[in-house]
């Protein structure tokens, strides 16, 4: 029996669809679907989940107050099965098989994923032959064509993916743990610390401190309005641009007059060249441009992969393979949505593409592997298709031409200038319209033409912080630094938000992320150093590559953590007291109105979290918050109760904005009331002593504070009402539910 394992239950089936002569039979084995054909020399084709085995640390290490942190960094690591019925099937199809063929994703996780499942297999059926398959699409040409040509497994490439595992639990369990012992952080609010994750957050923090120590700078624009013979309109600025002193501008401003003279009119050409070919962190960048995050793009670009729809998206390639028959690539679309642009390519004799810096061998840059129904996809779906299908296009096509025009124009003996742009030749930008810059048409001008000035207008502006970065952007700086691999970058970001260290696209971080990163900038500066990461991951493309064993890097990587564990401790108080303060200002919500007290996110005794006065007692004030879900304090603030906006943070969920929450409180108890009255008037109660937990003596306190009636009751503040007659806010507003 021939056994052939792929790296997903999709890529299974469809690879079982390509080889076998007539349908497959499915088959279920241990709880898990394969795909079989054949009599006399059966073939099973089947799908892992990933990695089905990881890597951990023993039971004895898991109790984080009686296992030092330190004990981590050279604690045992064992596997252990994360897919019991995968591992069962395995083990149940290889003992049987003659031949087992690994068609698993051709990079390093893919080679790890399966080693993992030939080890397995070996536990079984020690003698087994095996075979290693590579393609970059699931096609029928490109799986027939890896399938006649198997190689050998890349056990070097499997432990460079070995060693990440490794490395990243390690170093990832041992700073968490520390870090989150001392602030005082446990349970589910644990504070996270990674190898890649910390340098990361720690470029996001930096860019925040730059923008928090941006000084504003005033300045001042001077514009004209001029209009030509035509009465065409043109908008020029003085060619100054920047005027730092006020009086100087206003001097200016003072001599212009009515009539404005060209000066120089220079036209020119300027051209547009193509874009390269999609590497990953290239179609993170344009997928982000186009309002995709990182990890969406990603998901969407994995799921047309294993459809057969895109190449492989995981590659650092910019570079077609010579091996690719790219004018029969183009051809396939000489149908459906992009016929004409199809055709249009076609008509070249020669299809030279554009070429980026980088060139791999592994798998060619994203490109469009077969063709797709718009029916077929949903709409996210047909968004990242058609991306990739243009920008494959796009770098076929010749470049866009421009005819540009700079104008200079004399008004009182001062310079003004107007520049104009006009698209003259598409070029690439008819296949990949994104982002196109619009066209600035100036009229035609001579020199000496005069025109009037029709308005002159001083603008008031100030200079601006650093921007923030958006995902496209931090993924780019991640490469450039050697932070992450094109694997997971994305998932790096991912993560941070699920952590609740960064919120919003721009990225911005929360007080916890600050104080993590400034207790460990401070006292550990090493790990939010990109160097050490990036001295790590060279090193694993070493192991890659055969030119130095896995133990060695981790014993490198062992060494390099118990330094950072000596600094770490030689400062464990002053760390301790600065994480702390900066975890109690990411609770701080806004003022009480109340009592001037600050208000913040706290839980009561039985562990249900609110918003509450640090004035209490002596101040009842409070909020309710939900559930469950991460609290994460934005900068926004509400400009009627002076608290800032709050997001919702549950992993696998999108954020919620709740917004400021006392609006959302209100709105929330208008709608309660408005609900009350579609009710009948039977189901409410008619009197105050009706109400549930109202008795004569509760009656009398709250006819004193001149509730009377029930509708009296309902329409209460709460708040008011608690100090008045000594009774908690909980309770009244239990009443008022009650109505």
């Amino acid at each position: 029996m021939h056994l052939i394992i792929a790296e997903k239950h999709i890529a299974a089936r469809r690879i079982a669809a390509i080889l076998a002569p007539t349908k497959p039979k499915q088959v279920r084995v241990s709880g898990v679907d394969t795909y079989e054909y054949g009599t006399d020399n059966k073939t099973i084709i089947m799908g892992l989940s990933g990695h089905i085995v990881g890597v951990d640390y023993p039971k004895s290490y898991n109790n984080w107050q009686k296992v030092d942190a330190r004990e981590l960094i050279n604690a045992e690591i064992i596997t252990t099965p994360t897919h019991t019925k995968i591992v069962s099937a395995l083990k149940k199809l290889g003992k049987n098989a003659d031949m087992l063929t690994i068609a698993t994703d051709y990079d390093r996780e893919g080679e790890l994923i399966g080693a993992e499942a030939l080890n397995i297999i070996k536990q079984v059926n020690p003698e087994i032959k095996f075979e290693r398959v590579h393609y970059s699409a699931i096609t029928p040409k490109a799986i027939m064509d890896a399938f006649s040509n198997p190689v050998s497994m890349d056990f070097n490439l499997a432990d460079a993916g070995h060693s990440r595992q490794v490395i990243d639990l390690i170093w990832g369990a041992a700073l968490t743990r520390y870090i989150s012992i001392s602030a005082g952080r446990l349970g589910k609010m644990f504070l996270s610390v990674g190898r890649v994750q910390s340098p990361t957050l720690a470029l996001i923090v930096d860019r925040e401190k730059e923008r928090d120590a941006f000084i504003s700078m005033p300045y001042w624009e001077i514009f004209a309005s001029l209009v030509d013979p035509k009465s065409e309109e043109i908008l020029c600025q003085h060619s100054k641009r920047r005027f730092w002193d006020k009086q100087e501008a206003e001097s200016v401003l003072a001599k212009l007059d009515k009539s404005a003279i060209v000066s120089s009119v220079i036209k020119s050409k300027k051209t547009d060249r193509p874009p390269i070919p999609f590497n990953t962190t290239e179609f993170i960048s344009a997928a982000s441009s186009i309002g995709f995050t990182a990890s969406n793009a990603m998901r969407i670009a994995e799921m047309l992969y294993t459809n057969g729809f895109i190449s492989y998206p995981r590659t650092d390639n910019t570079v077609y393979s010579e091996t690719l028959d790219l004018r029969a690539q183009i051809e396939l679309f000489k149908e459906g949505a992009f016929k004409q642009y199809a055709e249009k390519l076609l008509e070249k004799r020669e299809l030279v593409p554009t070429r980026g810096k980088k060139e791999t061998t592994d798998h060619p840059p994203i490109f469009p592997a077969s063709l797709a129904k718009q029916s077929e996809l949903k709409d996210d779906e047909w968004k990242i298709y058609e991306l990739v299908v243009r920008r494959f296009f796009a770098t076929f096509a010749d470049a866009a031409q421009w005819e540009t025009m700079r104008v200079k124009f004399d008004i009182n003996k001062e310079e003004f200038k107007a520049n104009g742009a006009r698209l003259v030749v598409l070029g690439w930008r008819w296949y990949y319209p994104y982002n196109a810059p619009e066209d600035r048409l100036l009229p035609e001008l001579h020199d000496g033409d005069r025109l009037t000035v029709r308005k002159i207008e001083m603008v008031d502006k100030e200079t601006q912080p650093p921007t923030r970065y958006g995902q496209g952007r931090l993924i780019r700086i991640m490469e450039e630094l050697g932070l992450g691999t094109k694997a997971t970058r994305h998932e790096i970001i991912s993560k941070l938000y699920s952590r609740a260290y960064i919120h919003g696209n721009p990225l911005q971080p929360t007080k916890t992320a600050y104080s993590v990163i400034e207790a460990l900038e401070k006292h550990a500066p090493t790990i939010t150093n990109p160097e050490m990461t990036s001295k790590l991951e060279e090193d694993m493309d070493r192991i890659a590559e055969g030119k130095i064993k896995e133990n060695d890097v981790l014993k490198e990587s062992r060494d390099m953590l118990a330094s950072i564990f000596s600094e770490l401790e030689s400062n464990k108080d002053i760390i301790s007291d600065s994480l702390r303060a900066g975890l109690r200002e990411d609770k701080i919500i806004g003022t009480c109105q109340e009592c001037g007290s600050d208000l913040m996110v706290r839980r009561s005794k039985k562990g249900s979290r609110f918003i509450g006065c640090e004035g209490y007692p002596d101040c009842g004030f409070s909020l309710p918050l939900p559930k469950s879900g991460q609290v994460v304090v934005t900068d926004k603030l509400c400009k009627e109760h002076g608290l800032y906006h709050i997001q919702i943070i549950t992993t696998g969920k999108r954020p919620w904005n709740l917004g400021c929450p006392q609006c959302n409180f209100i709105e929330w108890q208008n709608a309660q009331k408005a609900e009350k009255l579609k009710l009948p008037k039977s189901s409410r109660p008619e009197k105050i002593i009706d109400i549930p937990g109202i008795g004569k003596i509760t009656a009398k306190k709250l006819a004193d504070a001149k509730i009377l009636t029930v509708n009296d009751l309902d329409a209460a503040d709460a708040i008011k009402l608690s100090k008045i007659i000594n009774v908690s806010v909980k309770k009244i507003k239990s009443w008022q539910d009650s109505m």
